[in-house]
């Protein structure tokens, strides 16, 4: 039996906006059960309001902290001192930082160090440092638009591939070029793992594709590829530089 992850929750509530919330813990569940939920701000201020709806609908805590002096450095390290205490209950196999705000790329850091998988999830502000300390990141913004636009005339994903920059297209090359075999083919999810080595905010999504396949298959400088396995239960997808 495989083991579920346990995913320790934690938002910044100053700087998540409330709208996101379904899509958000919909995608958190995609990795693994969120065993601890928990949402930080302080909550007698009123643009915190919008989250007090939707806290019991998806059974988060709300943590309160006064902010004792101007900014919100007072929500950061509540945050901050919760995450090492959970760190060292072993109570959970993954974190998944909910903020765009750089104060947590240490924080992030220190969690990989203690051999934690780390997801971040922000908007697409969120400075690359935090960015880069995750193992995973997620934009908001694609969780919310990417089903309204696939559901469009179609024309969605051959628009966004003038999204995808020569820098991104070179990224994908040398990644297929670092996993393949002799003969120069390499199966997608190595080159998957090994471009969020590289890159932990590359996502599909982010060019209008649901799945890396489809990415893949629709550039004519990769060439794909499906085999069977040897039990026969699913089909492996191959990739090539052409």
């Amino acid at each position: 039996m495989i083991k579920d992850t346990k995913i320790a929750v934690l938002i910044d509530g100053d700087n998540i906006p409330s709208k996101y919330i379904t899509e958000m813990m919909e995608e958190i569940a995609k990795y693994g059960t969120p065993t601890i939920k928990r949402i930080y701000g302080d909550w007698t201020k009123p643009h915190l309001a919008k989250w007090k709806g939707v806290l019991l609908e998806n059974a988060i805590s709300p943590v309160q902290q006064y902010s004792y002096t101007t900014g919100k450095n007072a929500t950061d390290s509540a945050m901050i001192i919760d995450a090492m205490d959970i760190l060292y209950s072993n109570k959970v196999d993954a974190f998944c930082l909910a903020s765009s705000d750089s104060d947590f790329t240490k924080l992030a850091t220190r969690l990989r160090e203690a051999g934690l998988q780390v997801y971040g999830i922000g908007e697409k502000k969120t400075p690359d440092p935090f960015i880069v300390a995750c193992d995973k990141f997620i934009y908001l913004e694609i969780l919310k638009t990417y089903e309204e636009k696939s559901e469009a005339d179609g024309k969605t994903e051959k628009t966004n591939l003038y999204n995808i920059t020569p820098k991104v297209i070179r990224m994908l090359k040398t990644s297929v070029s670092d996993a393949a075999d002799e003969d120069g083919w390499a199966f997608l999810g190595d080159v998957g793992s090994l471009i969020l080595k590289k890159q932990p905010n590359f996502d599909a999504r982010n060019f209008g594709f649901e799945k890396l396949t489809p990415l893949f298959k629709s550039l004519d400088i990769f060439e794909t590829e499906q085999r069977d396995q040897s039990n026969g239960r699913f089909k492996l997808i191959y990739v090539r530089n052409k």
